[in-house]
């Protein structure tokens, strides 16, 4: 079995005149991610946690090896739905995933998720142990956009999410709405890679007065 890759991943806040700055320049030399049809495309994630808030009390007390479970589609396309893993290690991230269909998800939602034991997908069986044993349950619902964009060299991909919203009402995870509360003033950008991350990428992004830091969709959320 191929042993896990971990990644680098480096999270800045920033305001929207670096926002429009680091996009124009780095249009130049890195192409859009391949779900960016237009300009930017849509996340929904649903997340999970325990029933004692697990995940979210070890993103803020800043321990070092944690990991969450969230279900996730784009553009609201309920024909491409997966399951992720993302665990983080010292500050190295790995993320895993697995395809659901809108009905699985559904049935999840319900609680009805007895079928996942019968999966062959590790990933879906141990998220059907963790539902037992941790008490897994859908917690909340982020909303944001994202412009992406990907650099061979590396594997470095720099995102930038915006209009970040959340919900409580995980029922709707299928469902347009207007009750999504927004995270304020809150445009985030990431860079993730594997070994090295190239100098021009370096460059580009380098911002001397942001530091880069922690920063949890979900966990802003919970406490808008």
């Amino acid at each position: 079995m191929e042993k896990p890759k971990y990644r680098h991943e480096f999270k800045y806040r920033i305001n929207m005149s670096d926002f429009l700055c680091l996009t124009s320049k780095i249009g130049l030399i890195a192409p859009p991610d391949e779900h960016m049809k237009g300009d930017s495309y849509f996340i929904r994630s649903l997340y999970f946690d325990s029933f004692n808030d697990r995940a979210l009390r070890e993103k803020l007390d800043g321990i070092n090896k944690r990991e969450k479970f969230r279900i996730r589609f784009y553009d609201m396309d309920d024909s491409f739905i997966r399951l992720e893993k993302k665990s983080k290690d010292n500050g190295l991230c790995l993320k895993r995933s697995a395809k659901l269909s809108k009905k699985q998800t559904e049935m999840i939602l319900c609680g009805k998720y007895d079928f996942l034991a019968e999966t062959d997908e590790p990933l879906l069986k141990e998220f059907y142990i963790k539902l037992c044993s941790e008490q897994l349950r859908p917690k909340l619902i982020v909303d944001y956009r994202r412009k992406a964009y990907v650099y061979p060299f590396g594997n470095v991909r720099v995102t930038f999410d915006y209009e970040i919203s959340s919900s409580g009402d995980v029922n709707s995870f299928f469902n347009a709405r207007d009750g999504s509360l927004p995270v304020p003033e809150e445009i985030i950008m990431e860079i993730k890679y594997d070994e090295f991350l190239p100098g021009i990428i370096a460059d580009i992004t380098h911002l001397s007065a942001r530091q880069s830091g922690s920063f949890s969709k979900y966990a802003a959320g919970r406490y808008i």
